[in-house]
């Protein structure tokens, strides 16, 4: 005499169906992969704090200079001490070996410079190979 479970003899199905789980999880994959490159347009700065102690910069720390000309409206861009074009300037950095012992550029701009050309400059330095960069400023002084 056989026992049965009152279901017809069938057992309940315990496995569930993960396929469509992973075609959700590969759409989202493939939807980030598309979007990641897309939020990292800008240009990385690290931007000092309002409350930083001033500091001193010796004659080999690389520094860049966009000094503005009043007369002509137009900036001007240096590298240490000599004028260098910003079609020059990628070259400039990967030829000069203080730059290349340091991997460490401080860029130095007046501040009636526009906002784009220093925009440039930080592009310009970063696909230079220059990974660290700083802003140096005078001291906020109060009136």
């Amino acid at each position: 005499m056989a026992f049965t479970s009152g279901h017809g003899g069938r057992a309940p199905l315990s496995e569930i169906n993960v396929t469509p789980l992973v075609d959700v999880m590969l759409v989202l994959l493939i939807i980030f992969m598309v979007a990641a490159p897309m939020m990292t347009t800008g240009v990385t700065v690290d931007l000092p704090n309002a409350d930083a102690p001033t500091m001193d910069v010796d004659e080999d720390q690389p520094l860049i200079s966009i000094g503005y000309d009043s007369e002509s409206e137009n900036p001007t861009l240096y590298l240490f001490s000599e004028e260098v074009k910003l079609e020059d300037l990628a070259k400039e950095l990967q030829e000069d070996p203080r730059v290349q012992k340091q991997q460490e550029v401080f860029l130095h701009a007046d501040e009636r410079v526009p906002y784009g050309v220093v925009v440039r400059v930080l592009t310009v330095v970063k696909n230079a190979g220059i990974a660290k960069m700083g802003l140096v400023t005078d001291p906020l002084v109060e009136e």
